[in-house]
Protein backbone atom coordinates (compact mmCIF):
# COMPACT_ATOMS: atom_id res chain seq x y z
CA UNK A 1 0.00 0.00 0.00
CA UNK A 2 1.36 3.18 -1.26
CA UNK A 3 1.95 6.10 1.34
CA UNK A 4 -0.33 9.14 1.58
CA UNK A 5 1.41 10.98 4.07
CA UNK A 6 5.40 11.07 5.33
CA UNK A 7 7.47 12.94 7.84
CA UNK A 8 11.19 12.39 7.76
CA UNK A 9 13.58 14.00 10.44
CA UNK A 10 11.24 17.03 10.91
CA UNK A 11 12.37 19.11 14.11
CA UNK A 12 10.49 22.67 14.87
CA UNK A 13 11.49 25.09 17.71
CA UNK A 14 9.92 27.91 19.18
CA UNK A 15 12.34 30.38 20.06
CA UNK A 16 15.12 28.45 22.33
CA UNK A 17 12.47 25.24 23.16
CA UNK A 18 12.39 22.54 21.06
CA UNK A 19 9.02 21.24 20.11
CA UNK A 20 9.74 18.44 18.30
CA UNK A 21 12.92 16.51 17.71
CA UNK A 22 13.42 14.26 14.45
CA UNK A 23 10.40 12.87 13.79
CA UNK A 24 9.58 10.85 11.29
CA UNK A 25 6.36 8.53 10.39
CA UNK A 26 4.86 7.50 7.22
CA UNK A 27 0.70 7.47 6.52
CA UNK A 28 -0.43 4.74 4.75
CA UNK A 29 -2.91 5.52 1.76
CA UNK A 30 -6.68 4.27 3.21
CA UNK A 31 -5.47 3.59 6.60
CA UNK A 32 -6.72 4.94 10.18
CA UNK A 33 -3.49 6.32 12.24
CA UNK A 34 -3.06 7.43 15.40
CA UNK A 35 -0.38 9.87 16.96
CA UNK A 36 -0.94 9.66 20.77
CA UNK A 37 1.18 11.10 23.46
CA UNK A 38 1.28 13.18 26.25
CA UNK A 39 -0.62 16.61 26.83
CA UNK A 40 1.64 19.62 25.57
CA UNK A 41 3.97 17.20 23.74
CA UNK A 42 3.94 18.72 20.51
CA UNK A 43 1.12 16.62 18.50
CA UNK A 44 -0.80 19.87 17.39
CA UNK A 45 2.36 20.78 16.12
CA UNK A 46 2.73 17.64 13.96
CA UNK A 47 -0.91 18.66 12.85
CA UNK A 48 0.07 21.72 11.80
CA UNK A 49 2.59 20.54 9.81
CA UNK A 50 0.35 18.35 8.04
CA UNK A 51 -2.11 20.48 7.63
CA UNK A 52 0.11 22.80 5.93
CA UNK A 53 -0.34 25.38 8.27
CA UNK A 54 3.28 25.40 9.82
CA UNK A 55 7.13 24.63 8.09
CA UNK A 56 9.27 22.70 9.76
CA UNK A 57 12.71 23.87 10.71
CA UNK A 58 14.53 21.16 9.16
CA UNK A 59 13.15 17.60 7.80
CA UNK A 60 10.48 17.36 4.74
CA UNK A 61 6.93 16.68 4.87
CA UNK A 62 5.16 15.27 1.67
CA UNK A 63 1.47 14.08 0.45
CA UNK A 64 1.40 11.56 -2.08
CA UNK A 65 4.85 12.03 -2.90
CA UNK A 66 4.67 16.25 -2.95
CA UNK A 67 6.39 18.37 -0.40
CA UNK A 68 3.43 20.35 1.72
CA UNK A 69 3.83 24.03 0.86
CA UNK A 70 0.63 25.24 2.67
CA UNK A 71 -3.19 24.07 2.97
CA UNK A 72 -5.19 21.69 0.69
CA UNK A 73 -8.49 20.66 -0.16
CA UNK A 74 -7.41 17.35 -0.18
CA UNK A 75 -5.95 17.20 3.12
CA UNK A 76 -8.83 18.41 5.64
CA UNK A 77 -8.38 19.01 9.42
CA UNK A 78 -11.22 18.78 12.03
CA UNK A 79 -9.57 20.95 14.82
CA UNK A 80 -10.80 20.46 18.70
CA UNK A 81 -12.59 23.83 18.21
CA UNK A 82 -16.36 23.59 16.99
CA UNK A 83 -16.00 25.75 13.58
CA UNK A 84 -19.41 25.72 12.45
CA UNK A 85 -21.19 28.54 11.60
CA UNK A 86 -24.05 29.36 13.96
CA UNK A 87 -26.48 31.00 11.65
CA UNK A 88 -26.97 28.15 9.62
CA UNK A 89 -28.66 25.15 9.44
CA UNK A 90 -26.50 22.17 9.45
CA UNK A 91 -28.29 21.45 6.14
CA UNK A 92 -26.28 25.11 5.26
CA UNK A 93 -23.32 24.36 6.86
CA UNK A 94 -23.03 20.73 5.00
CA UNK A 95 -23.39 22.35 2.08
CA UNK A 96 -20.93 25.73 2.59
CA UNK A 97 -17.67 24.59 1.26
CA UNK A 98 -19.52 22.78 -2.20
CA UNK A 99 -21.26 26.10 -2.51
CA UNK A 100 -18.40 28.29 -2.44
CA UNK A 101 -16.24 26.25 -4.69
CA UNK A 102 -18.66 26.04 -7.17
CA UNK A 103 -19.49 22.95 -7.37
CA UNK A 104 -23.01 20.62 -9.17
CA UNK A 105 -24.91 21.54 -6.13
CA UNK A 106 -27.22 18.87 -6.98
CA UNK A 107 -24.70 15.84 -6.52
CA UNK A 108 -23.62 17.77 -3.64
CA UNK A 109 -26.92 17.67 -2.00
CA UNK A 110 -27.17 13.77 -3.05
CA UNK A 111 -23.91 13.11 -0.84
CA UNK A 112 -25.20 15.68 2.06
CA UNK A 113 -28.08 13.38 2.50
CA UNK A 114 -25.85 10.14 2.13
CA UNK A 115 -23.11 11.39 5.07
CA UNK A 116 -26.21 12.98 7.16
CA UNK A 117 -27.83 8.89 7.19
CA UNK A 118 -24.35 7.53 7.41
CA UNK A 119 -24.06 9.72 10.83
CA UNK A 120 -27.39 9.13 12.01
CA UNK A 121 -28.38 13.18 11.21
CA UNK A 122 -31.29 12.77 9.42
CA UNK A 123 -34.24 14.33 10.67
CA UNK A 124 -31.63 17.58 12.29
CA UNK A 125 -31.03 19.34 8.51
CA UNK A 126 -32.61 22.17 9.63
CA UNK A 127 -31.37 22.67 13.10
CA UNK A 128 -28.63 25.31 13.85
CA UNK A 129 -25.45 24.12 16.08
CA UNK A 130 -26.78 25.61 18.89
CA UNK A 131 -29.71 23.17 18.83
CA UNK A 132 -27.25 20.32 18.58
CA UNK A 133 -25.86 18.24 20.98
CA UNK A 134 -21.87 18.05 21.41
CA UNK A 135 -21.80 15.32 19.51
CA UNK A 136 -24.03 15.76 17.01
CA UNK A 137 -21.84 19.03 16.43
CA UNK A 138 -18.66 16.93 16.49
CA UNK A 139 -20.55 14.82 13.32
CA UNK A 140 -21.93 17.80 11.99
CA UNK A 141 -18.14 18.74 11.32
CA UNK A 142 -17.43 15.55 10.02
CA UNK A 143 -19.73 15.88 7.49
CA UNK A 144 -18.82 19.37 6.47
CA UNK A 145 -15.14 18.03 5.76
CA UNK A 146 -16.05 14.93 4.17
CA UNK A 147 -18.15 16.19 1.45
CA UNK A 148 -15.56 18.22 -0.07
CA UNK A 149 -13.86 15.27 -0.65
CA UNK A 150 -10.51 15.05 1.17
CA UNK A 151 -8.14 13.01 0.16
CA UNK A 152 -6.88 12.55 3.88
CA UNK A 153 -8.80 13.31 6.67
CA UNK A 154 -7.02 15.21 9.80
CA UNK A 155 -8.25 15.10 12.98
CA UNK A 156 -6.97 17.09 16.05
CA UNK A 157 -8.73 15.28 19.30
CA UNK A 158 -12.20 16.00 18.04
CA UNK A 159 -13.77 14.11 20.90
CA UNK A 160 -11.99 16.74 23.35
CA UNK A 161 -14.96 18.02 26.27
CA UNK A 162 -17.04 14.80 25.38
CA UNK A 163 -18.61 13.08 28.31
CA UNK A 164 -17.50 9.44 28.57
CA UNK A 165 -20.77 7.89 26.48
CA UNK A 166 -21.18 10.42 23.95
CA UNK A 167 -16.86 10.42 23.29
CA UNK A 168 -17.54 6.15 23.34
CA UNK A 169 -20.52 7.26 20.06
CA UNK A 170 -18.09 9.29 18.58
CA UNK A 171 -15.27 6.46 17.89
CA UNK A 172 -18.19 4.39 16.81
CA UNK A 173 -19.60 7.20 14.24
CA UNK A 174 -16.47 7.93 12.76
CA UNK A 175 -14.76 4.18 12.53
CA UNK A 176 -17.86 3.92 10.31
CA UNK A 177 -17.69 6.57 8.27
CA UNK A 178 -14.18 5.33 7.50
CA UNK A 179 -14.83 1.81 7.34
CA UNK A 180 -17.95 2.47 4.99
CA UNK A 181 -15.33 5.06 2.53
CA UNK A 182 -11.78 3.99 3.08
CA UNK A 183 -10.71 7.60 3.40
CA UNK A 184 -7.32 7.97 4.99
CA UNK A 185 -7.62 9.19 8.44
CA UNK A 186 -4.91 10.40 10.96
CA UNK A 187 -6.10 11.13 14.79
CA UNK A 188 -4.19 13.11 17.21
CA UNK A 189 -5.16 12.02 20.94
CA UNK A 190 -3.63 11.75 24.47
CA UNK A 191 -6.41 8.84 24.80
CA UNK A 192 -4.51 5.70 24.96
CA UNK A 193 -7.24 3.54 24.95
CA UNK A 194 -9.19 5.65 22.00
CA UNK A 195 -5.82 4.96 19.67
CA UNK A 196 -5.51 1.56 19.83
CA UNK A 197 -9.35 1.40 19.70
CA UNK A 198 -9.57 3.06 16.35
CA UNK A 199 -6.44 2.75 14.47
CA UNK A 200 -4.55 -0.06 12.12
CA UNK A 201 -1.19 2.07 13.50
CA UNK A 202 -0.51 4.09 16.79
CA UNK A 203 2.88 5.86 16.68
CA UNK A 204 3.67 6.94 20.41
CA UNK A 205 5.16 9.96 21.46
CA UNK A 206 7.62 10.98 24.27
CA UNK A 207 7.38 14.48 26.13
CA UNK A 208 8.65 17.32 24.71
CA UNK A 209 10.68 17.42 22.58
CA UNK A 210 8.90 14.96 21.02
CA UNK A 211 10.56 11.92 19.51
CA UNK A 212 8.78 8.96 18.44
CA UNK A 213 9.15 6.17 21.05
CA UNK A 214 7.54 3.52 19.33
CA UNK A 215 5.28 2.53 15.81
CA UNK A 216 2.89 -0.28 16.94
CA UNK A 217 0.75 -1.96 14.55
CA UNK A 218 -2.84 -2.86 15.36
CA UNK A 219 -4.05 -5.82 13.98
CA UNK A 220 -7.67 -5.98 15.65
CA UNK A 221 -10.36 -7.28 12.99
CA UNK A 222 -12.24 -4.42 10.93
CA UNK A 223 -15.56 -4.00 11.64
CA UNK A 224 -14.10 -2.38 15.14
CA UNK A 225 -16.99 -2.06 17.68
CA UNK A 226 -16.85 -1.29 21.74
CA UNK A 227 -16.44 -4.55 22.58
CA UNK A 228 -13.15 -5.15 21.46
CA UNK A 229 -12.00 -3.09 24.22
CA UNK A 230 -12.68 -6.32 26.38
CA UNK A 231 -11.17 -8.59 24.15
CA UNK A 232 -7.22 -10.15 25.43
CA UNK A 233 -5.92 -8.68 22.23
CA UNK A 234 -7.13 -5.37 22.68
CA UNK A 235 -5.70 -5.68 26.53
CA UNK A 236 -2.34 -6.82 25.83
CA UNK A 237 -1.75 -4.16 23.01
CA UNK A 238 -2.91 -1.52 25.12
CA UNK A 239 -0.81 -2.69 28.07
CA UNK A 240 2.35 -2.47 25.88
CA UNK A 241 1.03 0.87 25.32
CA UNK A 242 0.93 1.85 28.39
CA UNK A 243 3.83 0.47 29.46
CA UNK A 244 5.38 3.19 27.28
CA UNK A 245 3.59 5.88 27.69
CA UNK A 246 3.76 5.48 31.45
CA UNK A 247 7.62 6.19 31.35
CA UNK A 248 6.97 9.03 29.43
CA UNK A 249 4.42 10.39 31.68
CA UNK A 250 6.69 9.78 34.91
CA UNK A 251 9.29 12.14 33.41
CA UNK A 252 7.42 15.44 34.23
CA UNK A 253 7.68 14.61 37.85
CA UNK A 254 11.95 14.02 37.79
CA UNK A 255 12.01 17.79 38.42
CA UNK A 256 9.72 18.26 41.12
CA UNK A 257 11.22 18.86 44.79
CA UNK A 258 10.26 15.65 47.42
CA UNK A 259 7.80 17.00 49.81
CA UNK A 260 9.35 14.11 51.92
CA UNK A 261 11.50 14.58 55.13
Amino acid sequence: MADAMRMENVCVSFGNKQILDNISLAIEEGSFSCICGPSGCGKTTIMSILAGYLMPDSGSCTFMGRPVTGPSPDRLAVFQENTLFQWMTLWENTLFGPKIQGKDMKAAAEKARELIALTGLEGFEGKYPGQLSGGMQRRAELIRALINDPRILLMDEPFRGLDAMTRAMMQEYFLRVFESTGITMLLITSELDEAVFMSDTVYLLSTMPATIKKRMPVAIRRPRLLEHQASQEFANIQTEAFAIMESEALKAFEHIPSTRT
